[in-house]
């Protein structure tokens, strides 16, 4: 059997959890930070924060068709690049406007660089082990998501410092670059002729997998009004304060968990069963969270949630890049990844509304409800949909 921990895939796997330990290193501060220093009400942070999602999926496809269609190590470092100054350009912002712009446009080397990153991840991959070392890629993600608030809580709270913050975000995200830079590819001058010049909706998104992608819009959003509402919903509703960033722990650890044994069954190419297992976890994980609001539903949902996406996500990955050509990978992963913040952002809009005029746990019911006829789609027509038009 080929060797799946090669030089090359694991360097990448470090320049990905650098990548999002910078991102989620100002996450949780950054509305502290607005506030405090901007004095910004509640409704403007939103807006100011709102637009890297919204630049991040603007980038998204064409991403796709520059990682597709130029040398991919050259996107990737021009895109790592981008995204490690603009953390720099935080601490030039003196005023509310200038952050603003600089957090809008920062969205834009994000979205480009977490396609290409993976992409090329998939390119240092042997091809037996594939599905299973995409699995395990998603464990520097997680692994950042679990570390990185943690870590900049305690940072913050010893030196009351949001510049030292952004310091490490940018040199953090340097340190990515630096790894990356010595990433080592295969020349793709072949494939690179191959490719079709006229410019087609297939160059932007991945047309064979467009039900794939519907969904996918589904379960993200599911997650979009969780993970925005959560914190709100745990204070007003259960009463917990304090508690978010150990749901996210606990979510993080099911991520983790559901990736390290999840990936027998992807090296034995079992995607649907991986995806079918994920998703009715997850079903389980929303809708213990909204019918049982105590301790015990809250921090259990936590963990299912976690394994499920776990299961889920590389199942779906892997089942999007199947149904694509070589010289379509970086289109097929800028897919799913356009799906899944579509879905998200339309989580954040609805959870808001339906909280606004039905309440919290209404708009929970509804993410039980969503992600329970996304998984109705998925058995009912998804599954085969895959099945009928999977290339490799």
């Amino acid at each position: 059997m080929e060797r799946l921990w090669n030089k090359n895939y694991i360097k990448v796997m470090t320049a990905n959890f650098s990548l999002f330990f910078a991102f989620y290193l100002l996450t949780p501060l950054l509305p502290l930070y607005l506030s405090e220093t901007f004095g910004a009400t509640k409704d403007v942070i939103g807006l100011v924060l709102s637009g890297y999602t919204i630049t991040a999926l603007l980038f998204r496809p064409f991403s796709g068709y520059f990682v597709d269609s130029f040398p991919r190590k050259q996107v990737l470092m021009v895109s790592f690049a981008a995204f490690a100054i603009f953390f720099a350009g935080y601490l030039a912002a003196g005023t509310l406007l200038l952050f603003t712009i600089v957090r809008t446009l920062h969205g834009g080397p994000f979205g480009a660089l977490t396609v290409a990153n993976s992409t090329v991840a998939i390119d240092v991959l042997p091809s037996s082990r594939r599905n299973e070392g995409i699995g395990y890629y998603g464990l520097s993600n997680n692994l950042a998501m679990a570390i990185a608030p943690t870590f900049a809580i305690f940072v913050y709270a010893e030196t009351h410092n949001f510049e030292l913050l952004f310091w490490l975000a940018f040199a953090i995200a340097t340190f990515g670059w630096i790894v990356d830079a010595s990433v080592t590819l295969k020349p793709r001058n072949a494939q690179l002729a191959t490719r079709n010049s006229k410019l087609s909706l297939d160059r932007f998104f991945l047309k064979n997998g467009w039900l794939l992608g519907v969904n996918m819009v589904f379960f993200g959003f599911c997650f979009g009004i969780l993970s925005n509402y959560l914190a709100i919903y745990g204070k007003q509703v259960m009463g917990i304060t304090g508690g978010t960033g150990t749901w996210f722990m606990l979510c993080s650890i099911g991520l983790i968990l559901s990736r390290l044994q999840g990936g027998k069954a992807l090296r034995k190419g079992l995607l649907t069963h991986n995806a079918s297992e994920g998703m009715l976890i997850s079903l389980v994980g929303y809708t213990l969270f909204v019918a049982s609001p105590n301790m015990f539903g809250y921090y259990s949902s936590a963990i299912l949630i976690g394994l499920g996406n776990g299961h889920m996500w590389p199942a779906f990955q892997n089942m999007m890049i199947s149904m694509a050509h070589h010289n379509e990978r970086g289109t097929a992963n800028s897919t799913i990844l356009i799906s899944w913040d579509i879905g998200m952002g339309l989580g954040i809009l609805a959870g808001g509304a339906i909280a606004e005029h039905l309440g919290y746990t209404a708009a929970f019911w509804t993410v039980a409800v969503m992600n329970a006829v996304g998984v109705l789609l998925y058995f009912l027509k998804t599954r085969q949909f895959f099945l009928v038009r999977r290339i490799i």
